[in-house]
């Protein structure tokens, strides 16, 4: 008997927690940790960032792939899942979009086919599922 009312009390009482998570005002999820810095090589950051260059590419109106040529730094922060901020510099590659193999592709050398594009990244995941969202994408010139 002691069991079951220890597995009810349980069950009740998460419920609770999830909601005690949630600032009613704002109705978003409460930060557990705030954005820190993280290693740029570390696995999750270059998950995130492979998933927001193929989002990039995809919503690109450029007919040729874009490449991450730098990692200016990764900020990690934690909510109800993993949130990076991954600022980066891509360049254009050699590799146009309608090409299925991207594993050849290097940065453009033409001077007159440059492009570099200063982006930040704000990806949101929960990478022991396998999800991964992108949040925001700002990207300017340089």
């Amino acid at each position: 008997m002691s069991t079951a009312w220890c597995l009810s009390l349980l069950f009740l009482t998460l419920p609770v927690a999830l909601v005690a998570d949630i600032d009613p005002g704002e109705n978003e999820v409460m930060v557990l940790k705030n954005f820190k810095p993280i290693d740029a090589s570390h696995s999750t950051v270059k998950q995130c960032l492979w998933f927001a260059m193929r989002q990039y590419n995809r919503e690109s109106e450029d007919k040729y792939l874009f490449m991450v040529n730098n990692v200016l730094q990764a900020q990690l922060r934690i909510t109800h899942c993993l949130e990076y901020i991954i600022d980066v510099e891509i360049m254009r590659s050699n590799c146009k979009k309608i090409s299925s193999n991207d594993e050849n592709c290097v940065i453009q050398e033409n001077s007159r086919m440059k492009k570099k594009q200063s982006c930040s990244f704000l990806v949101e995941t929960l990478p022991w599922n396998g999800e991964f969202k992108l949040i925001k994408k700002q990207c300017e010139d340089i």
